[in-house]
């Protein structure tokens, strides 16, 4: 356990995972961008904006005061990180008016992001626990606005890897949530939260 916080605390572990994720990004931005320089579809711009948005988030994340070392949450919290930057743009959607839960999708984002500040996490750490703002409404309103983004991409653009990529994000969103709890419930403080605030992802569902 020890040595596997070692190598996720290390210079090299961070230089790694930061290439990929911009690898990965780049390689999004890239395509959607391009997407919008031949349809002029400025959701295109929203979707590059709101992986943007988060990416910069990460990086001016405050250090934690506790980080899960188990190997399954790493694995989890990357697939879930990862995943959504595998959807690609397509001539076809099931539901094009589906472009308005990506408008909806990414204000909630940005009302999250604002919320959790420099608590942002990948994987199930504890920084400063956050209970105001959007974090009175569900535990997890960052989660909450992803699905409806994504939910809507998947309707404006259907395609089976689409929907393959978006079932994946959402399984994995759920199964971060349990782990991140699990870790953070050791904390009186957000025990108290998770009685205070009793839903996690949907007000009066989930």
């Amino acid at each position: 356990m020890n040595s596997l916080s070692t190598i996720i605390e290390s210079q090299r572990f961070n230089v790694y995972s930061g290439a990929l994720l911009a690898m990965l990004f780049g390689i999004f931005a890239y395509v959607h961008f391009s997407k919008f320089q031949e349809t002029h579809e400025w959701t295109f711009l929203l979707v590059i904006f709101s992986e943007t948005l988060a990416a910069a988030f990460l990086i001016c994340r405050s250090k934690p005061k506790t980080v899960s070392a188990t190997p399954s949450d790493w694995l989890v919290a990357m697939i879930g990180t990862f995943v959504p930057l595998l959807f690609r743009p397509a001539e076809w959607g099931i539901l094009p008016m589906g472009s308005i839960l990506i408008v909806v999708g990414t204000m909630l984002q940005i009302i999250s992001l604002i919320s959790l500040n420099r608590s942002f996490a990948v994987v199930a750490a504890k920084r400063e626990i956050k209970t105001s703002w959007m974090y009175r409404i569900v535990r997890h309103p960052l989660y909450a606005s992803y699905s409806l983004l994504f939910g809507g991409y998947v309707l404006a653009h259907t395609t089976l890897m689409n929907l393959l990529v978006y079932i994946v994000l959402i399984v994995f969103l759920c199964i971060r949530i349990f782990r991140e709890e699990k870790h953070l419930a050791q904390d009186q403080t957000y025990r108290t939260y998770m009685f205070n605030v009793r839903y996690r992802l949907i007000p009066f569902v989930f």
